[in-house]
């Protein structure tokens, strides 16, 4: 009560006390009898308290539980979200699975299996296919910057010339296994202008921008397959780091691309980021899971062993692997009883799943997450996860790691946007099994929370989509981004076939699910591939690229957990592209939306009393009225009285915070036209 008084004190005194002085005098007397009035007498209306995160009431039941099957015509359930579209792929797209995003301008550039998509989302609530351009990879995974696109390519049927007709020799001049680059500076019209080859080609690549480097970007590349033999790309090298130094195996690949000539980037050096690691603590697997992996293994199935866990291998991949079996001995039709035991016998060194030592750590990593601006790297290494140091870009280094026998596949890192938490995603099965059924424990195919103290991971918790799925949806962790939430960490995530969800993490020992969205399976019966590959904020909307159903375009609604002018204040922040593994550091400009922002969640959490909030809310109400040198005058009078009594809140760096953007305000306001 005492601060709510004196700042309305304050305020009153500050305005009056140059007029008359009958006028000082009766604004003393004023300040006297409110201490007798009662506490919201200056309120226009009495304002109903914003509820803290654990007091907030979730649905019950869960509408994402027994959703019905389809891949158009499913069911869905939505929760403090909206859904603006969804627009199915193109013609040449459909069956191929979508895969990740990157944004440049009003553009969303979706990765697909058949190349990648270009999508004008200016309008969000009608998407505009721009291009649609075919050239097989798996996975196409993207990156842009400026008028370059980087496309990823890792499978054995990519080829240099985009060609749909695939590879078939074991050693050709004309498969891709690297990075495509392409000019993009008429979206309409990419130009394929060069490619850099690697020798275990590029699941995913990770762009990094060098605030010191204005003219070089740098691309991370972490590649995953077999080393291509020396016969196709000269001087991969297969064999462990101590038998040959410049082994392929167990290192990451820095291209460096010149702005002004990007048809000369190279790789520039192959950081050995793994050394010295030793091999992850494991669990072992959920009983449901074992008993499948038995009936497989009585049925003559596949089995292969990833990462310490025996695992079916899907049909459609076997088929695809005894083809290619059938084509390297010059034979046609139907596999034999020969071409089975044959695949049987190479199908690790086929995937690439070479046992290198049961004592030994990662040898590759999925994701990259770069973080320029604060000079750290998330790695997302198989078994571990990383904490690099970044700050010389083509040599980057290793300085700490983390592993944990709940986790079976590091796949993904986020940061928030100060830098001092960070969250891997597992992707538990590979993304191709289902993980959150009722049976699963929770950690598993989960999020892990870990806070950065003196370069070192510190663990915090577990976060995991809590809706029980079916054993028709392949469900795990995957790709996701900050929103640009002042003040708080929060973040949108897809779970494949789980959907997507947004959670709050701000205390990062107790995560809040806060909104979500999901479709029933795409199949009733069987499992079959789909769902949300990655989720990512972009100016104002949440892009969802769906595995088997196009684009989906959201946006946060205000609820119980987040309010109105949260939102407002996060669609202040703009950014001119964006790309999944290059996070950038959000600025948020001095506005009203923020300044209310700041005062929701003081009191959401407690921080400062009510008739304090409310007398600084009605101040603000009063500023905005005015235009030019009175509303500046009014904006620093507010600051200056909140800052002078910061120390009465129990969250006195936010008063401080709020206090400075309403100085930027009132600068802004002398620019202002007078009325």
């Amino acid at each position: 009560m005492k601060h709510s008084l004196r700042l309305k004190q304050n305020h009153f005194l500050k305005q009056l006390s140059s007029g008359p002085l009958w006028i000082v005098l009766l604004v003393v007397i004023m300040a006297g009898a409110l201490s007798c009035a009662p506490s919201g007498a200056l309120q226009d209306e009495p304002r109903a308290p914003i509820k803290q995160l654990s007091e907030v009431e979730r649905p019950d039941p869960d509408p994402r539980v027994g959703l019905g099957a389809g891949v158009f015509d499913a069911e869905e359930a939505i929760w403090n979200l909206k859904l603006l579209s969804n627009t199915p792929p193109p013609e040449d797209f459909i069956g191929a699975p979508g895969t990740d995003l990157a944004f440049k301008d009003n553009y969303a550039i979706q990765g697909n299996y058949n190349g990648f998509i270009v999508w004008d989302i200016s309008d969000p609530a009608n998407p505009k296919l721009v291009v649609d351009y075919l050239c097989p990879a798996s996975q196409s995974d993207v990156s842009v910057y400026g008028d370059l696109l980087f496309v990823s390519g890792e499978g054995l049927e990519g080829r240099l010339d985009c060609g749909t007709e695939g590879v078939q020799e074991r050693v050709s001049e004309e498969r891709l296994r690297g990075i495509r680059i392409f000019d993009i500076s008429d979206i309409t019209q990419p130009e394929y202008i060069h490619n850099v080859q690697t020798c275990r080609g590029s699941h995913t690549n990770s762009l990094l921008v060098d605030p010191n480097d204005n003219e070089n970007v740098y691309i991370y590349v972490s590649g995953s397959a077999p080393v291509r033999p020396e016969e196709e790309l000269p001087s991969c090298v297969d064999a462990l780091p101590e038998d040959d130094p410049e082994s392929a195996l167990f290192r990451i690949e820095v291209i460096q691309v010149p702005l002004d000539d990007p048809a000369s980037a190279r790789i520039v050096s192959s950081p050995r980021i793994f050394d010295d690691l030793t091999a992850p603590p494991q669990s072992g697997l959920a009983p449901e899971d074992q008993a499948k992996v038995e009936q497989a293994r009585e049925e003559g199935k596949f089995i292969i062993k990833h990462l310490g866990h025996p695992m079916i291998l899907p049909v459609e991949y076997a088929d695809y692997l005894l083809q290619l079996i059938v084509q390297e001995r010059g034979g046609t039709g139907e596999p034999t009883a020969a071409d089975s035991t044959a695949l049987r016998e190479n199908l690790p060194e086929m995937l690439g799943m070479t046992d290198y030592g049961e004592d030994r750590g990662p040898n590759q990593c999925h994701d990259i997450t770069l973080y320029p601006e604060i000079g750290l790297a998330g790695g997302a290494c198989e078994g571990y996860g990383l904490l690099l140091d970044i700050s010389n870009p083509a040599e980057p280094y290793r300085i700490d790691a983390v592993a944990d026998s709940n986790f079976a596949y590091w796949h993904s890192a986020t940061f928030n946007n100060d830098g001092t938490t960070v969250i891997f995603t597992d992707e538990w099965g590979g993304g191709v099994q289902p993980k959150c059924r009722e049976t699963d424990p929770y950690e598993w195919g989960a999020n892990a929370i870990y806070t950065i103290e003196d370069g070192k991971m510190v663990f915090q918790s577990y976060f995991k989509m809590n809706a029980p799925q079916t054993s028709q949806e392949n469900c795990v962790a995957h790709n996701g981004s900050l929103i640009p939430i002042p003040g708080r960490d929060i973040m949108v995530q897809s779970w494949y076939q789980g959907g997507i969800n947004v959670f709050d993490f701000t205390d990062p020992a107790n995560p809040v699910e806060i909104a979500f969205h999901d479709r029933g399976p795409i199949h009733a019966e069987q499992l079959e591939l789909g769902g949300s590959w990655s989720i990512y904020w972009y100016n104002g909307v949440l892009v969802n690229s769906e595995i088997a159903r196009g684009l989906d375009i959201f946006e946060l609604i205000p609820s119980e957990f987040i309010t109105e002018n949260e939102i407002a204040a996060s669609n202040t922040v703009r950014i001119d592209y964006f790309n999944p593994q290059g996070q950038p550091k959000f600025h948020w400009p001095p506005s009203f939306a923020l300044a209310r922002a700041y005062l929701d969640q003081l009191e959401r959490d407690r921080e400062l009393d009510l008739d304090s909030i409310n007398s600084i809310r009605d101040r603000l109400t009063e500023a905005e009225k005015h235009v030019g040198p009175a509303k500046a005058d009014l904006l620093k009078e507010l600051a200056a009285d909140i800052e002078n009594t910061a120390g009465e809140s129990s969250n006195s760096d936010k008063m401080i915070k709020l206090a400075d953007k309403l100085r930027g305000l009132a600068t802004a306001a002398l620019s202002e036209p007078e009325m």
